[in-house]
């Protein structure tokens, strides 16, 4: 080990930074993080720099470097582009058994500043000892997608409470297990999701009582495909779980991001092919709960659109058991994005529709003439197997048959394909398109060939081979 890792307090204590520049302006900003008392020579400072002096929250000392001024200082920066003044400062540092650190610098530190992931209170710090900072610098933005923002108040929630645990449990080891139980449990959810008094009565009651875990059901938004656009707060639930209930939408990447030991258990819900039917899902989603599983309920595109998960939460409300919604992004945003035709646009449409093809068979007959409207977009799920019926009806209720329309198959995942035609072609498209698939229809659908960006060429080869097959 080449650095012993310590964190220093420097809250009101000197540290002096010789050098003005926008790299020095780096280093006080963390130095100002950590309350510390900046103290700065410099021939000239930067605009930054200058900023914070006419608000006093720093101090210019000089315009030149004194050894003198490491007298009665905890910690001093080198960060100029002098090698002779950076060596100069090392120099005397050592003489006078200073921690230093000359930036970018490596054998001239003493004390280097590692990448950080500020949870304050709570905060991780990571090194490569100064021979790969790019390396800890990637580490550390991996780590901050995994560690939630609600871990520092966690921290300062659980310090309050440390007094209260003592008086509790006398034992370390038990102690230490009624944290554990709160870290990985209700406490943690509730400060997750924001409800802070909930979480602090929470502790209070667990620890009166004898220690039981109560399950939760996360409802999940898994997006369209692409794991590049699962959410943050979805990857960190996903890695919780004990046990995730997904759909055959939930591509196999995104699966991947799953915690390994988890129960993974297929619950089926494509078109026409449910392997469990809702009510079992509902059932099976409320007796893990109740088993104290921490259950997440993984969906393709965002649950609270066409996902039925308004459904599943009300069986759990019904049931008594606690929830969390993480949104996704909707098969409607994410395949269009990755087509190249927005939704919205003010010369073609302003407002879009998202509508199933898949309607209660007691529900209420379609308002086909709103859907007809020109300069609007359609957006709809699950439309393939009534592509005719749609096209019939809004070509009836006023719609061009020259509108444009795209049939996006598999949208954001490698092999998508976009197939393009007019609303009087809808039915061949979608004939000949791999699900699942979403029906765009307007003029928004002209944009394809201009903005089209993710496997162009692909897809160019696919759409001219389908308008060919139509004509």
């Amino acid at each position: 080990m080449d650095y012993l890792p310590l964190f220093a307090d420097l809250s009101g204590r000197p540290v002096l930074v010789v050098g003005g520049g926008d790299i020095a302006a780096r280093k006080i900003e963390l130095l100002r993080r950590a309350r510390a008392r900046v103290l700065i020579a410099s021939r000239e400072l930067c605009p930054e720099l200058q900023a914070l002096l006419d608000k006093q929250e720093l101090e210019w000392l000089a315009t030149e470097f004194d050894p003198a001024q490491m007298d009665g200082v905890f910690l001093v920066i080198a960060a100029t582009d002098d090698n002779h003044l950076n060596t100069q400062v090392f120099e005397a540092a050592n003489a006078r058994h200073k921690l230093v650190n000359v930036v970018d610098d490596q054998p001239k530190c003493t004390f280097i500043f590692p990448s950080i992931v500020d949870r304050s209170p709570l905060v991780v710090a990571i090194s490569s000892s100064g021979t790969a900072p790019v390396l800890a610098r990637m580490l550390r933005e991996k780590i901050e997608t995994l560690l939630p923002a609600s871990l520092g108040q966690m921290a300062e929630v659980a310090g309050l409470w440390r007094d209260k645990v003592k008086q509790r449990f006398s034992r370390m080891s038990d102690r230490r297990r009624f944290w554990e139980r709160a870290f990985d449990g209700r406490f943690a959810s509730e400060m997750s999701a924001g409800n802070v008094e909930e979480a602090k009565r929470t502790l209070d009651r667990e620890l009166q009582e004898e220690p039981t875990r109560q399950g939760e059901i996360f409802l999940v938004g898994a997006g369209p495909g692409d794991s590049g656009l699962l959410t943050l707060r979805g990857l960190q639930v996903m890695q919780l779980a004990d046990v995730v209930l997904y759909d055959h939408l939930v591509s196999e990447e995104v699966l991947d991001l799953v915690r390994r030991d988890a129960d993974r258990i297929c619950v089926g819900k494509r078109a026409s092919a449910h392997t469990l039917p809702q009510e079992e899902i509902n059932q099976m989603l409320v007796s893990l709960a109740l088993k104290g599983k921490r259950v997440v309920r993984l969906k393709g595109g965002d649950p609270f659109i066409f996902g039925r998960g308004g459904e599943e939460l009300q069986a759990a409300q019904q049931a008594g058991v606690p929830f969390q919604v993480v949104p996704g992004v909707t098969a409607a945003a994410g395949a269009t994005a990755y087509a190249g035709i927005p939704l919205t646009h003010r010369d073609y449409a302003q407002s879009v529709m998202f509508i199933t093809g898949h309607c209660r068979p007691d529900g209420d007959d379609i308002d086909w003439p709103s859907l007809a409207r020109a300069r609007q977009t359609l957006a709809i799920y699950m439309g393939t197997v009534k592509a005719a019926a749609i096209s019939e009806a809004l070509i009836q209720h006023g719609r061009a048959p020259s509108t444009p329309v795209a049939v996006i198959s598999r949208g954001t995942r490698q092999d998508q394909q976009v197939l393009t035609g007019t609303l009087e072609q809808l039915e061949a498209l979608a004939a000949s398109a791999p699900t699942p698939a979403l029906l765009v229809i307007g003029e928004v659908v002209n944009l394809h060939g201009q903005l089209a960006w993710f496997k162009h060429s692909a897809q160019q080869g696919a759409r001219e081979s389908a308008v060919v097959n139509l004509a």
